[in-house]
């Protein structure tokens, strides 16, 4: 019996490739112009490397900013590792790409966020059956209103 095509799982492959292309272009040549990034990551991931304080002070996610100051900047194929400030003290961290949760460029409104799935191998997964379906008295459609995000803004 065939499997579906899992496009999930496919997308978040290409997802961290966008990132570690990125990555590896910026430990080349730096950061250009104005870029930044915004990276949140599970401080509870197997393979994560960070200072048991900083573990400690964020025990499920943390959010590391890199654009004015990173040092050692090293890209694999499973993750990278970077040094950054925290106060006065340097740190160095390993982020796997699989821990990342997103990863975000403000600089050009540019985002990435990584949806927890179900591991593939985890086919024994309780099956949760379908909720009977109800009739739902259809009501008139409304005309939709567009609003400008630009009054959210500050």
């Amino acid at each position: 019996m065939s499997h579906g095509i899992d496009y999930g799982n496919l997308m978040h492959r290409a997802m961290r490739g966008l990132i570690q292309e990125v990555l590896t272009d910026v430990a080349a040549h730096g950061l250009p112009g104005e870029h930044h990034f915004f990276i949140t990551f599970d401080t509870g991931h197997p393979d994560v490397e960070i200072a048991d304080w900083l573990s400690d002070r964020y025990p499920g996610e943390m959010t590391v900013v890199m654009q004015h100051w990173y040092d050692n900047l090293d890209v694999t194929d499973e993750g990278f590792a970077v040094t950054l400030n925290f106060g006065d003290a340097p740190e160095r961290l390993y982020i796997p790409y699989d821990s990342i949760k997103t990863f975000v460029d403000p600089s050009v409104e540019f985002g990435l966020r990584f949806e927890t799935q179900e591991s593939e191998d985890d086919e024994d997964a309780e099956t949760i059956p379908e909720a009977p379906h109800e009739e739902v008295e259809e009501k008139p459609q409304k005309d939709a209103e567009v609003v400008s995000l630009d009054s959210f803004r500050k």
